[in-house]
């Protein structure tokens, strides 16, 4: 069991805020991935968590024991936490062997002490895990970087903790080695069911392996949420630029929620939402008109040569057509509004080609364009082939 609780964490550099009022909690064999953009706090909250960091005001607890009191100046030791860290840099002794790198810290470790065939059992599988047992021998300057990283991950998992911490472990691999070692993390926490705590700036890294994600902003957490529901429902549109790769379209329009519907006009059309289908808080004024600005990600724009018969279909000419490979990025103005959309494989249009863009309210989000706040929600599942909108 590894569940971990932090409540109302603030921590100071002197005069510097940079966690204010962290609220987390990580369920037992949760992928939590920490991400933002440099500087928000989340390689701060890691390091608190793991014991290198004390903050000045907050909780926290492991498994419902505590190892932060602020109040009562109490900081568990972070040998006791039973969590392993693996930062950026391999750390690997270059003395030493893989097989070494890995036992070195069950060797000198004191309590439990492990018997040799205890440790050598304990390392074969980690290597194997990591499919590295090939390897044992090796020394780390006859490794590549990708090999030399699961070495590091090897030597984390080998002593079975309960917590594993990941600070931003694959930023120094190429794109291909990053790929290859996204689905090993994956695999890893699928088989060991452990805790993984993992910190990134790449959203690809945390859309792709996370089970939980907590999303940072200036030293706050903005928003908690799975993959899909961040994605989907960023929080607000800070939020919403930062996730998505192309970025999600905004567009400028008019709001009017009379209680019941929500109206929505704006360049791409006028489109109604029904009350069930948004976020009722102080956000969205009520009998008056708002501006609003609607979320839209390309790859939800439908295009077409020739108009196809259904609901919000508008008309726009292409102002910009990018091939890139697997698939072709256009870039489409309608009434001096640009936005994009994305079409699988290779593409060819004109430019200032006419074409029909498909849209589709249901997957929109509409953001208060004064607060930011998201307050109508995107539908976040949906079957191919199937009638919406």
């Amino acid at each position: 069991m590894s569940k971990i609780v932090l409540e109302h964490i603030d921590k100071f550099y002197g005069e510097n805020h940079v966690l204010r009022d962290i609220n987390l909690t990580i369920e037992d064999g949760d992928f939590m991935t920490l991400l933002g953009p440099s500087g928000c706090g989340k390689t701060t909250t890691l390091r608190v968590i793991s014991g290198l960091e004390k903050p000045q005001h907050g909780t926290m607890t492991i498994d419902d024991k505590t190892v932060i009191d602020c109040e009562k100046a109490f900081y568990e030791e972070p040998s006791k936490r039973g969590l392993n860290l693996v930062f950026q840099s391999y750390a690997l002794w270059p003395h030493m062997t893989v097989y070494k790198n890995v036992a070195f810290g069950m060797e000198i470790q004191k309590k439990p002490k492990l018997s040799k065939g205890e440790i050598e059992e304990r390392v074969m599988r980690a290597l194997k895990t990591m499919r590295i047992e090939e390897y044992r021998d090796r020394y780390p300057n006859e490794l590549s970087g990708g090999q030399q990283q699961r070495v590091a991950i090897a030597r984390a998992i080998a002593s079975n903790p309960k917590l594993l911490l990941l600070d931003e472990p694959l930023s120094n691999l190429d794109a291909r080695l990053r790929i290859d070692m996204r689905a090993e993390l994956k695999r890893l926490h699928k088989e060991t069911g452990t805790t993984i705590i993992y910190v990134t700036h790449d959203q690809v890294e945390a859309l792709t392996m996370s089970t939980k994600i907590a999303l940072f902003k200036e030293g706050e957490i903005s928003q908690i949420d799975t993959p899909l529901g961040l994605y989907t429902n960023p929080i607000d549109l800070q939020a919403a630029d930062f996730i998505g790769n192309p970025r999600i379209n905004f567009i400028d329009g008019k709001g009017f929620f009379d209680g019941k519907t929500l109206k929505v006009t704006s360049p791409v059309g006028d489109f109604e939402f029904e009350e069930k289908k948004m976020k009722r808080d102080e956000e969205c004024p009520q009998n008056r008109e708002f501006d609003v600005v609607i979320g839209l990600r390309p790859e939800l724009v439908d295009i077409h040569t020739e108009k196809p018969d259904e609901k919000h279909v508008i008309e726009a000419h292409v102002y910009a057509n990018q091939p890139a490979g697997s698939e072709t990025l256009i870039t489409m103005a309608v009434k001096g509004v640009e936005f994009l959309a994305i079409q699988t494989g290779i593409v060819e249009y004109e430019m200032d080609q006419k074409v029909y863009a498909r849209l589709h309210p249901s997957r929109m989000n509409v953001y208060n364009k004064e607060t930011g706040r998201l307050i109508k929600f995107a539908k976040t599942k949906h079957k191919a082939g199937a009638e919406e909108d």
